[in-house]
């Protein structure tokens, strides 16, 4: 599944609204949402990519590859 020398996130932390707050890597890091986008952004982490949402902010979101089962919002949640 991963991309040799990338990592890849395996579970995510959740607020009450369901939001995304948290992300572990598939190395055991755990990265809140800032520094999981600047990963993001650096090419660090695959499977993943950011884009700007409608209200101007920026989000992460899983590559669009058909699987819903390795969507963000489906992975497996940490504490």
């Amino acid at each position: 599944m991963g991309t040799p020398g990338r990592e890849h996130f395996i579970a995510v932390q959740k607020n009450g609204d369901g939001d995304l707050t948290a992300f572990k890597t598939s190395s055991g890091r755990v990265l809140n949402y800032e520094e999981a986008m600047q990963e993001v952004k650096a090419g660090a982490i695959a499977g993943v990519n950011v884009f700007k949402g409608r209200d101007g902010e920026m989000y992460i979101r899983g590559d669009a590859d058909g699987d819903p089962s390795n969507n963000l919002d489906n992975l497996p949640r940490f504490e």
